[in-house]
């Protein structure tokens, strides 16, 4: 009956590193004490009616390890870039010089850095729970064709690829969280 099952393996893959992609964007979201473009990609400005990523506003350089500014390009912005910038929740406090935007980065403490390294293990879980989840997708797929005809041999062949392929991608996930606590902890 279903001896032409093909679990679509690279389907789970591209769902899976869609997560890894997410878990990625919420790491360059958190500071390290190092100033990055990244950390203001989730700041969304309020511009010509609607929410605008920043790097859409303005040129986000960043001339010095501790220092990130924003060249708005429009002068009418620059209030809206500053107060985006205050309402994050980035903690960093802007400074104006007249279109440009210096955002000094300051020394992260001990206590705030440990807050960080739990933060980035929610972050890592959130994706680890994601990655298991399209795992059970996949699990299903196969008990629904175990359930139409498929072979006990090819259910044990499929099962054991989806698990390769979640093993892997977790293992990546605690890469990364190892990586980015390593990161966070670096004075």
């Amino acid at each position: 009956m279903s001896d032409d099952f093909m679990l679509d393996t690279d389907d789970l893959k591209r769902r899976m590193e869609g997560a890894i992609a997410s878990l990625r964007t919420e790491f360059a979201s958190l500071r390290t004490g190092r100033a990055s473009a990244s950390m203001l990609e989730p700041v969304m400005v309020d511009a010509y009616g609607q929410k605008t990523p920043i790097n859409q506003v303005g040129t986000v350089n960043v001339p010095e390890p501790r220092m990130v500014t924003i060249n708005v390009w429009d002068k009418g912005l620059v209030g809206k870039v500053e107060k985006a910038i205050r309402e994050s929740g980035l903690g960093i406090n802007p400074q104006l010089n007249g279109t440009i935007i210096m955002l000094p980065i300051p020394e992260l403490n001990e206590e705030r850095r440990r807050e960080l390294t739990k933060v980035a293990g929610q972050y890592a879980e959130h994706a680890r729970v994601a990655i298991r989840n399209i795992r059970r997708d996949g699990m299903d797929q196969i008990k629904k064709a175990k359930a139409d005809g498929l072979s006990e041999d090819d259910q044990k062949f499929w099962e054991n690829e989806v698990q390769e392929l979640t093993d892997k991608l977790i293992a990546s996930v605690d890469a990364q969280l190892e990586t980015k606590q390593a990161e966070i902890m670096q004075v």
